[in-house]
C-alpha cells in the first residue's frame, strides 16, 4: 500500500507539510529510542499522562484542520484519522465498532510500530505491559472532536485493552464515553 499522504517540500526551507501541517519524517528505530528513553527517566505512568494529554490535544486539533480541508465531518473525520495514521506507518488501524451515539468505539491496529520495534530488540514472548499507549489520548481527542461536530454532549476516553506485545494478534482500543467535567 502506497500512501496517499501528500507531502509538499518547501524549497527555501526544507519544511515538509501535508494539507498544510509541518511534519518531520524521522526513522522508526530513532522515534521509538526516543519514546523508550523519556519511558525510562520518568516513568511510564507519568509519561503515559503527559502524552495522552498532549495526543489529545494533537488529535483534536488535527481534526478540526483536516474537517474542513476535505470537506469531511463527523465520522468521515475520524475514518479520516485512522487512515492518514495509517498511511504515515504506524501500524494498520481500523475501526472494529463504529458508534458514536453509543458511547463507545473499539479500535483495532496491527503491526504497530511500538510491538514491531519492541520484538525486533527483545524476541517474540509476551510481556505484561501494553506498548501503545501512545495512541490512547490521539483516540479520545478524535472521537471528541466528532462528538462536538455532531453537537453530542459527549466526552470520551481510551485505554488500550489489548496488545500484540501480550501475545495477542492484534492490539485494541476501546474508547468510552466518560463523564463530562
Amino acid at each position: 500500500m502506497q500512501p496517499l499522504v501528500p507531502i509538499e517540500v518547501d524549497e527555501q526551507t526544507g519544511i515538509w507539510t501535508t494539507d498544510g501541517l509541518p511534519m518531520i519524517y524521522v526513522p522508526r528505530h530513532f522515534f521509538i529510542n526516543n519514546h523508550q528513553a523519556v519511558v525510562n527517566a520518568v516513568g511510564r505512568e507519568e509519561y503515559a499522562s503527559h502524552l495522552y494529554d498532549a495526543g489529545y490535544k494533537s488529535a483534536y486539533f488535527w481534526c478540526e484542520n483536516e474537517a474542513p480541508r476535505h470537506n469531511l465531518s463527523g465520522m468521515d473525520v475520524f475514518h479520516h484519522y485512522l487512515n492518514r495514521l495509517s498511511q504515515r506507518g504506524w501500524g494498520l488501524i481500523r475501526l472494529s465498532e463504529d458508534d458514536i451515539g453509543s458511547g463507545q468505539l473499539k479500535v483495532e491496529l496491527q503491526h504497530s510500530v511500538f510491538v514491531l520495534q519492541y520484538q525486533k530488540e527483545h524476541g517474540d514472548a509476551p510481556i505484561a505491559e501494553d506498548q501503545c499507549f501512545m495512541f490512547n489520548g490521539w483516540l479520545a481527542g478524535a472521537a471528541d472532536w466528532v462528538a462536538d461536530n455532531l453537537g453530542l454532549d459527549m466526552k470520551f476516553s481510551c485505554e488500550e485493552t489489548q496488545c500484540a506485545a501480550q501475545g495477542h494478534d492484534l492490539c485494541v482500543f476501546t474508547v468510552s464515553q466518560i463523564a463530562k467535567d
